[in-house]
């Protein structure tokens, strides 16, 4: 029997980097997946669907280009090479990810790791069954789509986001049911693509957990574009024809009937907590995620949990940060626990969507004296000499003390600008250092200094 320093039970962007960083600190590391490095992130989420967006996005500057004096009557669009395109780059990178565990001498082993008892992972592979030891083991199994009954994909007419990646074609139609990140991301991809798209939220808004000027903001863009919302709207019932899938959407007393040619399901992530032998080691676990203090241990003190398995919010950064802090105190270190207040949350539809901290109902609804800065990208120099002047930057501060307590941007480089407020947060900045500090002008990133 093999014995390891510390085993990581997944592959993606938590387990990857708990792996590196523990071989970094000398120990001997094993990482088990029955998949491809990289997990879902590098493999069926984050990167496929950013290379998906990327091409919508120079799709619509093709439909748009008179505007800047460029006529473009005729073009093809070619989607096979768009998924093509989606998939190499996720294949490059996973190959990255396996060049960086022969670098850091990490035993890479394939396969599915079941628990035996608290320091024994039993590897299984078709018929082959081998048993490592380790006096750590850090769980970083992730996510899959979240289903709900009546919703069950068949993987043709009723899919996940792992099917809308591969289409062969786009739909004619298109029913998403789900206006999170991303249901809204599909949207956008495949309205770009000439799909008519049906948006449903059970919530008051699209996006529900940002800020709702932000949401506001999104579904203005998105009506503008075509696609067609329907807030505070629950399925009821879904229902498979030869050709067509039947919608059944309630909002308070009305029902209305949607035909579509496709339905997306796109209702959240769950925790892949499941058939990992955890029952056997008695690891505890509330509401389908496993229970972590703020160093991501278990209730069992040898076994940790980072990433999707350990619950909301659902983000390949924060595993990665968790990881972090798991494989450091694993080894005996000494580390700061994941600060969950200041953890950025990025939606790639156009226009973009990035936020972190407190929206401005939650600041009030703490207790905060607010000072709101808004700052619209139409008065930016800059966004309208790109050509795209849609949204605006919204820092929430806390009047008395000028705290930094969120920050939302939507617009069309909102992720690329939201770490500068995350460094400002780490660095308890006021809104007085950040209106005080010289930004280049001109620059999309001018607006942050404006709102404050």
């Amino acid at each position: 029997m093999e014995q390891f320093d510390i085993i990581v039970l997944g592959g993606g962007p938590g387990g990857y980097v708990a792996a590196i960083r523990g071989a970094q600190l000398g120990k001997k590391i094993a990482i088990i997946d029955e998949d491809r490095l990289g997990g879902i992130c590098l493999n069926w989420g984050c990167i496929p669907t950013k290379a998906l967006l990327k091409n919508a996005e120079i799709l619509n500057y093709v439909k748009n280009s008179k505007k800047f004096g460029i006529n473009i009557p005729k073009y093809d669009v070619d989607f096979g090479k768009t998924i093509k395109r989606s998939r190499d780059v996720s294949d490059r990178l996973s190959k990255g990810v396996e060049f960086l565990m022969k670098k850091n001498k990490i035993t890479h082993i394939t396969g599915r790791g079941v628990f035996k008892s608290t320091n024994k992972i039993q590897v299984e592979k078709g018929k082959k069954k081998n048993t490592l030891k380790a006096e750590k083991i850090i769980i970083a199994t992730g996510g899959r789509p979240r289903v709900f009954p009546g919703m069950e994909p068949d993987r043709k007419q009723v899919i996940t986001s792992k099917e809308a990646m591969i289409l062969k074609a786009p739909p004619k139609k298109m029913v998403i049911i789900g206006a999170g990140a991303i249901g809204v991301e599909f949207a956008y991809f495949y309205n770009e693509y000439g799909t008519e798209v049906h948006l449903i939220e059970m919530m008051p808004d699209i996006l529900p957990i940002e800020d709702v000027d932000v949401s506001k903001e999104v579904e203005k863009s998105f009506k503008k574009s075509g696609i067609k919302i329907y807030k505070e709207t629950k399925v009821t019932s879904i229902k498979k024809l030869k050709t067509k899938v039947k919608v059944n959407a309630k909002k308070g007393d009305n029902t209305q009937v949607l035909n579509a040619d496709i339905v997306l399901v796109a209702t959240g992530v769950t925790g892949n907590i499941e058939n990992i032998g955890l029952e056997e080691i008695s690891v505890a676990t509330d509401q389908g995620a496993i229970t972590i203090n703020e160093f991501n241990q278990t209730s069992v003190p040898n076994i940790y949990a980072i990433g999707d398995v350990s619950g909301p919010p659902w983000l390949a950064h924060l595993a990665s940060a968790q990881g972090h802090v798991a494989v450091e105190h694993a080894a005996g270190n000494t580390t700061h626990p994941v600060d969950y207040s200041n953890i950025p949350a990025c939606t790639y539809c156009q226009p973009q969507v990035a936020s972190l901290g407190m929206t401005e109902t939650a600041a009030k609804d703490k207790g905060h004296q607010i000072k709101v800065g808004k700052f619209e990208f139409r008065a930016s120099g800059k966004a309208l000499a790109t050509g795209d002047s849609t949204g605006f930057v919204k820092i929430i501060f806390d009047e008395t003390y000028g705290e930094l307590l969120g920050c939302h941007i939507v617009g069309s480089e909102a992720t690329e600008m939201i770490a500068e407020l995350g460094v400002a947060k780490t660095l308890e900045t006021t809104w007085q250092e950040i209106a005080m500090t010289v930004h280049a002008h001109p620059t999309l990133s001018e607006a942050i200094m404006e709102a404050a």
